[in-house]
């Protein structure tokens, strides 16, 4: 059972998402917020496995709380939601370790899978944002792997964090174990002096 907190400052839409979540056996929604202080308030006490966070409300806005969140609780999976395709927002929430960023226009369907792909340890943007927002990061000045001492092994790792993979499916692709991938990560984590998967992704989209 996924243990949910749902953050937004419309208690319509928190309304309405507890509800579509409480609707799934492996959700269980634990906590709603109005903002991001709130949020981490209730990630002190409640624990919880992933949190949906709206990106724009009073206090403390979804960035923030993002950032707060993960420098606390590393372990809990922020997804930002919201009804702007604001890149800037975009980039800061996933600089700060968001694992997913989507759209409120999106279906009840496509937003419970996304959950979902979160916990497995995915990355997971809205397409019309994904697009956007690589063409935004891929400005900057394309480097070498050998600029980063990058083997083709770890390279290869590295581009399929890049693209969205979780660790059991990047052990199939390159015929694998699950725990050889995450030595993989350890040493890219190492040599980028990064600190988790989700900064990885975004190194990797910036940089290659």
């Amino acid at each position: 059972m996924l243990k949910v907190i749902v953050v937004d400052d419309d208690a319509l839409i928190r309304d309405s998402l507890s509800l579509i979540l409480d609707m799934e056996e492996d959700f269980q929604v634990t906590g709603t917020a109005t903002n991001g202080q709130e949020a981490l308030e209730l990630c002190r006490r409640l624990q919880p496995d992933l949190v949906l966070m709206d990106v724009r409300m009073p206090v403390m806005d979804g960035v923030l709380g993002t950032r707060r969140i993960r420098e606390k609780y590393p372990q809990i999976k922020i997804v930002i939601l919201t009804t702007f395709r604001d890149e800037e927002y975009i980039t800061e929430a996933l600089k700060h370790g968001a694992s997913g960023y989507i759209l409120k226009s999106q279906p009840a369907e496509s937003i419970v899978e996304t959950l979902r792909a979160v916990a497995r340890g995915n990355m997971v943007l809205e397409a019309d944002v994904a697009s956007s927002l690589t063409e935004l990061i891929r400005e900057g000045k394309k480097v070498y792997r050998e600029d980063f001492q990058l083997t083709d092994r770890e390279m290869a790792v590295l581009e399929m964090i890049g693209d969205g993979y979780s660790n059991r499916e990047i052990a199939e692709k390159l015929f694998l174990s699950e725990g050889t991938v995450r030595n993989y990560i350890t040493v890219l984590l190492d040599k980028l002096s990064l600190r988790d998967r989700t900064q990885l992704a975004i190194f990797y989209l910036k940089h290659f």
